[in-house]
C-alpha cells in the first residue's frame, strides 16, 4: 500500500494544469453540495439520481421517476463526480493532483478533459459488465483517475515519485515500481473480490482505457515510455559536453608580395 506525495516532473508544453485543477475543484464543490450542505434525504437522492446503476442502464430494472435527475446514460459521467466521504474524495483527488498534470501536459487541455471523461465512462461500463444486474449505485472518480495513472505510467515510467509506503516511510521510487504494483493489485482484487464493496471493475476499466487512449490522444512528438526527465534541477546543472575533436590553430594570414618598380 502506498500514497503518492509528489513527483519531480516539470511541465513541458503547458504553463499550468488548468483542467486538473478544475476537476479537483469541481469534485470538491459537488461533494460539499451533495454531502455537507444538504439533508440526508437529498444525499441519498443524488446518489441514486446521479450514480451509475448497471441494472438501470442495461434495462434490467427501472429507476423510480422521482429519483431520476439525468438520463441513465448520462450517469456514465455524473457518477464520477460523487463521493461517499472525505477519505474517498481525498484519495482520488490526491492521485489526480500528483499524476494528472503531466498527463494533461502530454495531451493538451481539451484532449485531457475528454480523456478523463472517457476513462470514467469506461470504468462504469466495465463495472457494469462485472455485475450487469446490480442495483447498487456506483460513485467516485476512481475509474477516471485509474486511467490517469495508467497514462502516466505509459508516459513517464522512470520519473522519481515520492510515495508514502505503509503510511509511514517516504521513499523516492521510479514511477513504474509503485504504479505497476498498484495496477497489478487492481487486477488481482477484481479476480478475488469482483463484486465486493469496492468496484475493482471500475478501476480496471479505467486502467485499460487510459493505457489505450494515451497512445492515440497524446500530442504529436510526445514519446511513450519517455526516459528523458526534465526537472528544474536537471536544467540548472546541464553542462556542455567537451569537444572531442582537436581544433587546429588558425593559419597565419597570407601575405601578398608587391614587387617594386
Amino acid at each position: 500500500m502506498f500514497i503518492p506525495l509528489h513527483d519531480r516532473n516539470s511541465l513541458r508544453h503547458i504553463r499550468m494544469q488548468y483542467v486538473t485543477i478544475g476537476l479537483i475543484l469541481t469534485n470538491a464543490l459537488v461533494f460539499a453540495f451533495t454531502n455537507m450542505l444538504v439533508p440526508e434525504s437529498v444525499i441519498q437522492a443524488s446518489v441514486y439520481g446521479l450514480g451509475f446503476i448497471p441494472a438501470v442502464v442495461f434495462d434490467y430494472a427501472a429507476l423510480d421517476p422521482s429519483l431520476a435527475i439525468v438520463p441513465p446514460d448520462a450517469t456514465l459521467i455524473t457518477y464520477a463526480f460523487l463521493h461517499s466521504n472525505l477519505m474517498h474524495l481525498g484519495s482520488n483527488m490526491l492521485f489526480l493532483w500528483v499524476f494528472g498534470d503531466n498527463v494533461e501536459d502530454a495531451l493538451g487541455h481539451v484532449r485531457f478533459l475528454l480523456f478523463y471523461l472517457a476513462c470514467a465512462a469506461a470504468g462504469a461500463l466495465f463495472h457494469g459488465l462485472v455485475g450487469p444486474t446490480s442495483q447498487s449505485p456506483l460513485i467516485g472518480a476512481s475509474g477516471a483517475v485509474s486511467g490517469v495513472v495508467a497514462a502516466y505510467l505509459m508516459l513517464h515510467p522512470k520519473v522519481r515519485v515520492w510515495v508514502l509506503v505503509l503510511f509511514r516511510f517516504p521513499l523516492p521510487l521510479p514511477a513504474f515500481l509503485p504504479l505497476l504494483f498498484w495496477i497489478g493489485q487492481q487486477f488481482a482484487m477484481l479476480a478475488i473480490d469482483g463484486e465486493g464493496e469496492v468496484s475493482w471493475g471500475a478501476h480496471v476499466g479505467g486502467i485499460i482505457a487510459g493505457a489505450l487512449l494515451v497512445v492515440f490522444m497524446r500530442r504529436r512528438g510526445v514519446p511513450l515510455f519517455d526516459r528523458t526527465i526534465v526537472t528544474p534541477k536537471a536544467v540548472e546543472h546541464r553542462q556542455v559536453a567537451p569537444l572531442t575533436t582537436p581544433v587546429a590553430p588558425p593559419s597565419p594570414p597570407r601575405q601578398t608580395v608587391h614587387w617594386g618598380r
